[in-house]
C-alpha cells in the first residue's frame, strides 16, 4: 500500500502535463504562463519539504501518506474546476504540497515495511516507484484526454477515485512503532555530517539538473514537440514525457547492482549529451534528434537519480534521513523552478528556440563542472 501511495500520489502530480498545450490554446497563455503553472507545484512542494520536511517524525509516515493524499484529491478536484490560470495554479500548488508530504514518508514507509532481505534497496525501490508514476501521469494524462470530449475533466477523474481509495486502503497497515519527535514547521533543511558534505552537494545539484532537464520537457515540450514531429495532440506529448521516466525506471532496475559513485557519473555524462542532441534538434529542426535527446535524458535521469539516492542513503541514519532527504528534494526540485522560469521568460523575449539554447548551454556546463568535482572528492578521498 506504501508504494501505491507513492506511485498514486505521483501520478497525480504529473498528470496534467500533456494538457498544458490545451489550456494553453484555450486560455491563451504565453509559454511563460505555462511554466508558471508548473512552476506553482514546484513552489508547493519545496514549501513542504521547507516547513513539513519533518512531519513523518512527528505523525508517523502512514498518517503523513494519508494527508498527502488528502492534498493529491484536493488538488486534482479544483483541477477539474478550473476555469482560468490562477485556479489552476492553485490546484497545482496544492498538489505540490501533496507531492512533498508523500515523497519523504513514503521513502521512511518502504524502508520500515520492506522485508529485512531487500531494506538495502529501498532507496532504489522508491526511486523507481516514484519515477514509474511520474512517468504513468502523462502517459494516462494524454491517453484519455485525446479520445475525451471533455480532455480537460475526464484525465483527473480516473486518478481522484484511485487515490480515495487508496486513503483508506493505508488504514490497513499495521502502524509501526516509532518514537514521535516534537511537531514543528519551523523551516529546516540539515545536511549530513561534514565528511559527506561535497558528496551531499554533488548528489544534490545532480537532481537539480535530471529534474530540470524533465522539467523542461514536462513543461515546455509540448509546446515545441508539434513544430518537431508530424503527431500531435496530448497522448504525444504525453507519451514523449512518460518515454523519458519509463527509460529511467528500466535504467534505474537493470542498474540498482551498480555503485552509486558510477551511476552518478553515467548520469551527469548521459544528460550532457542529451542536451547537445536537444540543442542540434533545436537549430537544425531534425525529429530524429528529439527522440534521440529523449532516450538520452530517460537515461541520464535514471542513472542520476539512482546515483544520488544512493549516495543520500549511505551518508544518513534513519535518525536524520528525512531532514537530508527533504533538504536534498529541495537542491533538486529548485532544478524545476529556477531553469524552467527563465526558459519561459526567454521564450517570450527571444523565441522559444533561444530559451532552450541557453538552458541546454547552461545545465550542459553545470553537469559537466560536477562531473569534474565527484571525480576530484574520489581522487582526495582514494
Amino acid at each position: 500500500m506504501v508504494s501505491l501511495a507513492l506511485c498514486i500520489g505521483t501520478i497525480g502530480t504529473a498528470l496534467a502535463s500533456p494538457l498544458y498545450p490545451i489550456y494553453q490554446e484555450l486560455w491563451h497563455l504565453l509559454p511563460s504562463h505555462i511554466t508558471y503553472i508548473f512552476v506553482a507545484y514546484m513552489f508547493g512542494c519545496l514549501a513542504t519539504l521547507l516547513f513539513l520536511g519533518r512531519t513523518s517524525n512527528s505523525v508517523g509516515f502512514l498518517r503523513t501518506l494519508q494527508i498527502g493524499i488528502v492534498f493529491v484529491v484536493i488538488g486534482l478536484l479544483l483541477s477539474v474546476i478550473a476555469s482560468n490560470a490562477l485556479w489552476l495554479g492553485l490546484g497545482r500548488f496544492i498538489i505540490g504540497i501533496a507531492s512533498g508530504l508523500i515523497s519523504t514518508s513514503a521513502m521512511l514507509g518502504l524502508i520500515t515495511t520492506i522485508p529485512d532481505s531487500h531494506k538495502k534497496n529501498a532507496p532504489q525501490l522508491s526511486s523507481i516507484i516514484t519515477v514509474i508514476g511520474f512517468g504513468l501521469g502523462p502517459f494516462i494524462g494524454g491517453l484519455i484526454a485525446q479520445f475525451s470530449h471533455e480532455p480537460l475533466v475526464t484525465p483527473y477523474l480516473p486518478i481522484i477515485v484511485a487515490a480515495i481509495l487508496c486513503f483508506f486502503g493505508l488504514y490497513r497497515v499495521k502502524t509501526p512503532q516509532f518514537k514521535p519527535q516534537p511537531f514543528s514547521i519551523a523551516p529546516h533543511l540539515e545536511i549530513p555530517a561534514p565528511q559527506y558534505k561535497s558528496e551531499f552537494f554533488i548528489a544534490g545539484l545532480t537532481a537539480f539538473c535530471a529534474f530540470g532537464v524533465f522539467g523542461l520537457f514536462a513543461s515546455l515540450s509540448p509546446s515545441f514537440v508539434k513544430d518537431l514531429i508530424p503527431w500531435h495532440g496530448p497522448f504525444v506529448s504525453g507519451a514523449a514525457i512518460s518515454s523519458i521516466l519509463f527509460i529511467s525506471a528500466i535504467v534505474q532496475f537493470f542498474a540498482k547492482s551498480l555503485a552509486a559513485e558510477k551511476c552518478l557519473n553515467y548520469g551527469l555524462i548521459t544528460l550532457t549529451m542529451s542536451l547537445v542532441l536537444l540543442a542540434l534538434c533545436m537549430t537544425m529542426q531534425w525529429s530524429s534528434l528529439f527522440f534521440l535527446s529523449d532516450i538520452f535524458v530517460g537515461i541520464g535521469h535514471g542513472f542520476g537519480l539512482m546515483g544520488a539516492f544512493g549516495l543520500i542513503h549511505k551518508m544518513t541514519s534513519i535518525d536524520n534521513r528525512a531532514a537530508v532527504m527533504s533538504t536534498y528534494l529541495f537542491i533538486g526540485y529548485l532544478g524545476t523552478i529556477v531553469p524552467i522560469v527563465a526558459v519561459g521568460y526567454l521564450a517570450d523575449h527571444f523565441g522559444l528556440t533561444f530559451g532552450i539554447l541557453g538552458f541546454c548551454i547552461v545545465i550542459g556546463l553545470l553537469c559537466l563542472s560536477l562531473l569534474m568535482w565527484h571525480k576530484k572528492v574520489h581522487l582526495i578521498a582514494d
